[in-house]
Parts: C-alpha cells; sequence; structure tokens
C-alpha cells in the first residue's frame, strides 16, 4: 500500500499548477457551500427568534378541540337533534393551579397563567381595540421574552400603579399614548376601568405590537368581571421544535385546546421546508460543479501518465493498485480542498455576518448568519464523496487498459 500512495503523491507533486487548481475547485465549493447554509439557516434561526419565541411555545385555552355535545346526543344515539342548546359553563380553565403543577412535574419548561379579554382602548376621543393580556409579570420572564423587549419601563413597572397598563409600541402609536398617561379600557362584558401606561413593549412582530396590551392577572379578572378566572396557561419549551408532541400529550391529559407554535404557524413550517430543499439544492449543486473540476483534474493525469501506467502493469502492477492510485489522488485533492475550504467557509461567513444593514423593519443592524459544525461536516461528507466519485471513471479506466494498446498508442 506505501508505494501505491507514493505514486499517486509523486503524480500530484509532478503536476502542481493542475493539483492547485483542483483543491482550490474543490475549496471554493466547500467554503460557499458553508457560506450559504450558514446565511440560510441563521436567517431562519432569526426568524424563528423574531416570531415564535417573542410568544410562549405552547398556549393552553379554556376551549376544547371539539365542540360539547347537544344535551340529548348524550341520550339518544340514534336521533340527531339541532337547535339546542349547551349547559352553560363558566369561562375559565377549571384547577389552573392544579393542572399546573401537574404538567410542571414533567414539563422540560417553564408554564405561567394568564387571562386573555378582548377590550377597547379609549384614549384622547379615539377608541381602539386591543388583545388585553393579564399575566404574573414573575412566571411571564421564563415563557416569553416580554420582559426583554421592554423599550421603556419593565414587567415590574405593573405592580406601581393600580390598573398599571403596558402598551404595545404600535397600539401606542395609533391612540397617541404615551408612559404616564391615563388610557380607559372597556371590555366586552361592559366593565370600565381606567389605566395608568408604565411601559412600552416591541416583540417587532407588527401584527402583535398594533393590538396588545398587558396588565397584572387581577386586571384581567376585573375586566371580565370574574374573581379567579384564568383562561390560558402559557408555555415555554427548552426545545422550541418539540412545542408539537408537549401541546399532545398535555391536550391528551386535560382535555383543554394546546396548541403549539407549529399549529399556530403552519404556512411558517411549509416556507421553511422549501427553504430548506432550496439551500441543500443550492450547496450540492456548488459541490457538484467543484466535482466537475477535480474529474478534469484526475482524467488529464490519467491522461498523461498513460505510459506511467503501461510500464507498472507491464511490472505485475494489478489492476486493482493502479485504480487505487487516481482513487487516492482524486481523495487527496478532496480532502486538502475541504480543509482550506473550512478557512474559507468561515471567513465568508464572518464576511456576511459584517455587512450591516439599515432597516427600520430590523431590531438587528447586519445579517443573521448561524455557525454550525454540520455545515462543516456536510460540505466535507459531500466534497470528498463527489472528489471519489469524479476519481473513480478515470481510474477504472486506466487499469482496464491494456499496456500493449497503451504502449502502441502512444508510439
Amino acid at each position: 500500500m506505501s508505494y501505491v500512495l507514493d505514486i499517486a503523491l509523486t503524480h500530484l507533486r509532478s503536476r502542481v499548477r493542475q493539483t492547485i487548481v483542483g483543491v482550490l475547485g474543490v475549496a471554493t465549493g466547500v467554503g460557499f457551500s458553508i457560506m450559504m447554509a450558514a446565511l440560510m439557516e441563521g436567517s431562519q434561526e432569526d426568524f424563528i427568534r423574531q416570531l415564535v419565541d417573542s410568544l410562549p411555545h405552547i398556549s393552553i385555552t379554556d376551549e376544547t378541540r371539539n365542540p360539547p355535545r347537544q344535551p340529548a346526543e348524550n341520550i339518544y344515539d340514534s336521533v340527531q337533534i339541532d337547535g339546542l342548546r349547551t349547559p352553560v359553563i363558566r369561562p375559565g380553565i377549571k384547577n389552573p393551579m392544579a393542572i399546573m403543577a401537574s404538567i410542571e412535574s414533567w414539563l422540560p419548561g417553564a408554564i405561567a397563567p394568564s387571562v386573555q379579554a378582548k377590550a377597547v382602548i379609549r384614549y384622547a376621543g379615539r377608541d381602539t381595540a386591543t388583545s388585553f393580556t393579564g399575566l404574573d409579570p414573575k412566571r411571564e420572564t421564563k415563557v416569553s421574552k416580554l420582559s426583554t423587549q421592554m423599550r421603556q419601563g419593565t414587567l415590574d413597572s405593573l405592580y406601581k400603579s393600580t390598573n398599571a397598563l403596558i402598551l404595545g409600541d404600535g397600539l401606542a402609536k395609533k391612540i397617541g399614548a404615551r408612559v404616564g398617561n391615563t388610557v380607559t379600557i372597556v371590555s366586552g362584558a361592559g366593565r370600565t376601568l381606567d389605566c395608568t401606561i408604565v411601559g412600552i413593549a416591541h416583540t417587532g412582530v407588527a401584527q402583535i405590537d398594533d393590538i396588545s396590551s398587558y396588565g397584572l392577572i387581577k386586571t384581567g379578572q376585573i375586566l371580565a368581571s370574574q374573581i379567579g378566572l384564568v383562561n390560558e396557561l402559557r408555555i415555554r419549551t427548552e426545545d422550541a421544535l418539540q412545542a408539537r408532541n408537549v401541546a399532545a400529550r398535555i391536550e391528551a391529559e386535560t382535555g383543554y385546546k394546546s396548541m403549539s407554535w407549529q399549529e399556530a404557524h403552519e404556512d411558517l413550517l411549509s416556507a421553511f421546508e422549501i427553504r430548506n430543499i432550496i439551500m441543500y439544492t443550492v450547496v450540492g449543486a456548488i459541490l457538484l460543479v467543484a466535482s466537475f473540476g477535480t474529474f478534469n483534474i484526475v482524467s488529464t493525469i490519467t491522461h498523461e501518465k498513460a505510459r506511467d501506467i503501461a510500464i507498472m502493469k507491464s511490472l505485475g502492477f494489478r489492476a486493482k493498485s493502479v485504480r487505487r492510485i487516481f482513487i487516492i489522488e482524486a481523495a487527496a485533492i478532496g480532502f486538502l480542498g475541504a480543509v482550506i475550504g473550512w478557512a474559507l467557509g468561515y471567513l465568508l461567513t464572518q464576511g456576511m455576518g459584517a455587512i450591516e444593514i439599515k432597516s427600520p423593519f430590523m431590531d438587528s443592524n447586519r445579517l443573521p448568519v448561524l455557525y454550525s459544525p454540520l455545515h462543516y461536516a456536510l460540505a466535507t461528507v459531500v466534497a470528498l464523496a463527489s472528489s471519489l466519485f469524479a476519481g473513480y471513471f478515470p481510474a477504472r479506466k486506466a487499469a482496464a487498459a491494456e499496456p500493449v494498446d497503451i504502449i502502441r498508442g502512444a508510439s
């Protein structure tokens, strides 16, 4: 095996220019594929962080997945009865603290109670619809990023004033209100409260910032005219991608509708799948083009070393040994190109991450990139596989040639 390796390395050293071109071709493919993967997955991670992580991963509401049965349907199975009213059920989750304790015993994450209510904010003669969330500031910091999204004030500011209120910055601009102003909230139940604005929040999602308002749980209970009401449990899992499985288990145990962020944003998941297909297609195309360079280099070396091949086979070299020589040459070009490609990919990724983008719609002013060892591993595997594949056919052709035919053709 040592003489096969020596011959392969001698071939590469004797044609330094061609070897360098082949190595740089593979390195370019690996480097640009790493950069593309880092950019595509980085933008996806940033999108998830901006949209998904700005809200709890799972929401448990006081609804059920299927509508309640008519009372008569529980008695008569063979008859369909329409038009009867279901029993009046008190809104809210029953025994929310017990349910929270049960979920916390196995949940890989955190859970927090809340009160959801639709209301109208009245300020300076204008009425604007709002989605009010009553929350527990201490628990809320564990299930959402609201505490880090405060532009003015803090979540603890809700304790500093009676009926304190935090508004989304889009909603605050709509009504022209600022911190310290007093606004009037009218709930769907007809309850009216005068609230003091103690903070402004910015999630980065316009659909949320334009309608959201936050207060304490007791404020939501007053608006709903129901003491002790908790109509939503908000959950954040340690792994956002496991939210669907966790939600399914919670719904099976509690009977209440549990909606994961995957279910709420199925259209986004479809978009992510399409983006990943595009990313891997582009990366594969780049590496495929690089493999053609390796194929050309190995083919050229094989052609130029035809007389050497004839001599080696005349001396007793088996076809397998000749084939190994050129496969080793292809593997060496692929490996060296991959190693150089790592450095090139890292530098390209850093360069893309350093590009500044000034946009009023972005919290960050730089392109999001993701550094992942998986990108380097995948690029290396594909580069080596394509190089070996590109080197196999010239090697097989060289090994199959007869020494007499080579010498006769060379003369």
